[in-house]
């Protein structure tokens, strides 16, 4: 026979505790994300208890209604053998979360472990329906916990199908009052407009062209002073009459940009259509790597001005050799950051989602796919800025427009002052572009979007 459950003493916190409890909170996987104003109130619902050695806490099978957080001695946590996948005992000391199994449904609230104080330990009780209630109030904030929840209870004790029970009980996206991904990008940079950084930016500009200025015109330092002053620079590229026929009043500057843009836009969609199922593959099928990835990683380092002479054997005309070279340095990127984060998930997750009964391709595309999504989006924007440097030296050699052809004519026509025209231009066009990524990856990334603005990041 087992001994008997002995009792603890459990007592209210005090509410000049709260400031405690809101710091230990802070500490845990699934709150370090949650605003100050919502730990005071689940501070609030915190009990106090205490236990001595050889007390057991809970059994398993019993009804789950709080968890806990450890203030200090050490408890064992012990997996049922039907809940076990890995490791089955752990030991929980000061800031470790246990009791999980009261955030899942209401009908799933049964204690999946046996927990047994081996020093004296000194916890607080948050009751898991009540702190389900006051998540609710804010649905994005809930969303956040719940995932961390999910991402704590299969890395830290080996449970991926309860893991999968408390992604289950996220809501639906479609509820009124749930944050869009525009709404939390937009909270992000009125954070950022808050901050020092937009500040220091703009100081990082004034510095950098004061140098240029003095540099050049001032200071006339070697190296420095046969190039075009800022000034100089400024006053063609504003001019109504430019010297040297090129300036924002001059329709052949906007042509120049627009034909790089579509020349990038065309190179990244063929990139991204082709470098992201690519990388799936090779991060996902082991034999598949192993034939392809050698001529993959034979291709990759080989310079895109090497493959000038191919490209015009290859293509005709001059507007489709500009396009490929354009594209090769940006499948590359792409395909290796998307290989990369297919590697870096967790294997827990595509065993928990086997485990639910999903299908190969369902695993492939709820889970793989999704989680390399971070990697991808990172990849892309490596993947525009290398578009457009590839595109720069295509257009040298094969271009009759575009920012590339610009800064080329220029040097050999002795047009100096265009030639930092075309490089700053490039410069601006090539940050919108990466921007553009950066929007399209928070739109579709909706779920890291919630936990970064969460956070402060």
């Amino acid at each position: 026979m087992s001994p008997e459950r002995p009792s603890s003493s459990a007592a209210q916190v005090p509410p000049a505790a709260d400031g405690l409890i809101v710091r230990l909170l802070k500490q845990t996987m699934p709150f370090q994300v949650v605003s100050e104003k919502m730990l005071q109130s689940i501070a609030k619902l915190a009990t106090h208890a205490s236990y001595h050695p050889r007390d057991v806490i809970y059994r398993d099978h019993e009804k789950a209604d709080d968890i806990f957080v450890v203030i200090s001695g050490e408890i064992e946590h012990t997996l049922a053998d039907s809940a076990a996948e890995g490791e089955r005992t752990r030991i929980m000391r000061n800031g470790n979360v246990f009791g999980w199994a009261a955030v899942l449904h209401a009908d799933k609230r049964v204690r999946l472990a046996t927990t047994t104080c081996l020093k004296s330990a000194e916890v607080i009780r948050i009751n898991g329906p009540a702190l389900m209630d006051l998540l609710s109030k804010e649905p994005t904030t809930r969303d956040v916990v719940m995932s961390r929840f999910a991402t704590m209870i299969t890395r830290e004790f080996g449970v991926p199908s309860a893991a999968a029970e408390v992604e289950a009980g996220r809501p639906a996206k479609a509820q009124p009052s749930h944050a869009t991904g525009l709404t939390l990008t937009m909270f992000r940079v009125s954070r950022w407009l808050k901050s020092p950084k937009p500040y220091l930016m703009f100081l990082g500009f004034g510095l950098f062209l004061s140098f240029w200025y003095l540099a050049v015109e001032v200071w006339k330092l070697p190296r420095f002073r046969d190039m075009p002053g800022l000034t100089v620079v400024i006053r063609e590229w504003f001019s109504k009459d430019p010297t040297y026929g090129l300036s924002i009043y001059t329709p052949e500057y906007y042509e120049h940009i627009l034909v790089s843009v579509r020349r990038i836009g065309i190179a990244f969609l063929l990139a991204t259509s082709l470098g992201v199922p690519l990388g799936l593959f090779l991060g996902w099928s082991k034999t598949f790597r192993e034939y392809v990835f050698p001529v993959f990683e034979t291709l990759r380092p080989i310079p895109i001005l090497a493959w000038v002479p191919l490209s015009i054997l290859m293509f005709t005309g001059t507007e489709t050799p500009v396009i490929f070279l354009t594209f090769l340095a940006s499948f590359f990127a792409t395909a290796l950051n998307t290989m990369l984060g297919v590697e870096s998930i967790d294997e827990s997750y595509t065993r928990a989602a086997y485990c639910l009964g999903a299908s190969k391709l369902q695993v492939f595309w709820h889970v793989i796919a999704p989680g390399a999504m971070p990697f991808i989006f990172t990849g892309l924007q490596i993947s525009v800025g290398v578009a457009w440097f590839s595109l720069v030296a295509a257009e040298m050699v094969s271009g009759q427009f575009g920012l590339g052809y610009v800064i080329n004519t220029s040097y050999t026509m002795v047009r100096y002052p265009t030639i930092v025209i075309g490089m700053i231009t490039l410069g601006a066009v090539g940050y919108i572009t990466s921007a553009i990524v950066r929007v399209v990856g928070d739109h579709m990334m909706e779920w890291r979007v919630r936990e970064l603005a969460l956070g402060g990041r």
